[in-house]
C-alpha cells in the first residue's frame, strides 16, 4: 500500500522490450536506502516488484496488462518518474489509501496558472471511471494523492501547490501529456458492494429483500 506522497522523482535508464512486455531500469537516490529484493515500489502510481537493484538504481518488470493500462509504455531512457515505496507500518498516513493499481489513464488537455497554484484539467480515456470519482475526493494523479476540485462533463480538475509541482513528475507534463489514474479504493468497493447486492435482490436471490441503500440514494445524501 502507497499513501501518494512521492519520495523522489527518478530517472528511466533503461527499457527493454519484448511485444508488451518490458523492464524498465530506473535511477534513484533517496529510496535506495533500505531497498530489498521482491520490495514493491510505485512508479508513476503503478506497483511494481524490484527484481534487481545496486546503489543508485532498481530494475522492475511490467507485463502487458500493466502496459495496456497505464502510460509506462510511452517512457522513453531519461523520463522522469514519479517514485515512492510501499509505506511502512509505523510511517505516516500522510495521503490518502493508494495501492498502485492503475485503473486507466488520461490526457492533460488544459494546464492554466492561478495565482499561486497550477489547475491540471484531465480527461480520461474512460468515462467509466466518473463513476468513482467526486469533486473534493481523493485520487491518485500519476502516483500523487491529490484532491478534485471538479468532475463535469467527461474532465477532471486538480489544483497543484508549488511544492507538489516542483517535487513531482507533473513539473514536466503539459497539454497532452498521459497521465495515470487511480480512484478512490473505498469508493470502488462501496460501489462493487453495493451494485452486487442490488443485482442478488431484483434476482429474487437476495436476504430479506432490499433495504433501500442503493447508489442512488447515496448519491442524493453527498456519499458518492
Amino acid at each position: 500500500m502507497f499513501t501518494g506522497i512521492i519520495e523522489e522523482v527518478g530517472r528511466l535508464r533503461t527499457i527493454e522490450r519484448s511485444g508488451q512486455a518490458m523492464v524498465l531500469t530506473v535511477g534513484a537516490s533517496r529510496i535506495m536506502d533500505d531497498v530489498r529484493l521482491g520490495d514493491s515500489i510505485a512508479v508513476n502510481g503503478v506497483c511494481l516488484t524490484v527484481v534487481r537493484y545496486d546503489d543508485d538504481s532498481f530494475t522492475v518488470d511490467v507485463m502487458p496488462e500493466t502496459y495496456r493500462k497505464t502510460n509506462l509504455h510511452k517512457l522513453k531512457p531519461g523520463s522522469p518518474v514519479n517514485l515512492e515505496r510501499a509505506m511502512p507500518a509505523n510511517g505516516r498516513f500522510g495521503g490518502h489509501i493508494v495501492q498502485g493499481h492503475v485503473d486507466g489513464t488520461g490526457v492533460i488537455v488544459r494546464r492554466q496558472k492561478e495565482e499561486n497554484a497550477v489547475v491540471f484539467t484531465i480527461r480520461p480515456h474512460d468515462e467509466n471511471l466518473f463513476d468513482h470519482i467526486i469533486p473534493r475526493g481523493s485520487i491518485a494523479i500519476d502516483g500523487i494523492s491529490l484532491t478534485v476540485v471538479r468532475a463535469e462533463e467527461g474532465v477532471l480538475t486538480v489544483s497543484i501547490i508549488p511544492h507538489t509541482l516542483s517535487e513531482t513528475v507533473l513539473a514536466f507534463k503539459h497539454e497532452g501529456a498521459t497521465v495515470n489514474i487511480e480512484t478512490d479504493v473505498i469508493g470502488k468497493y462501496i460501489a462493487h458492494l453495493i451494485a452486487r447486492r442490488d443485482s442478488r435482490a431484483e434476482s429474487g436471490n437476495g436476504r430479506g429483500g432490499r433495504t433501500g441503500l442503493t447508489l442512488s440514494m447515496l448519491a442524493e445524501n453527498g456519499f458518492i
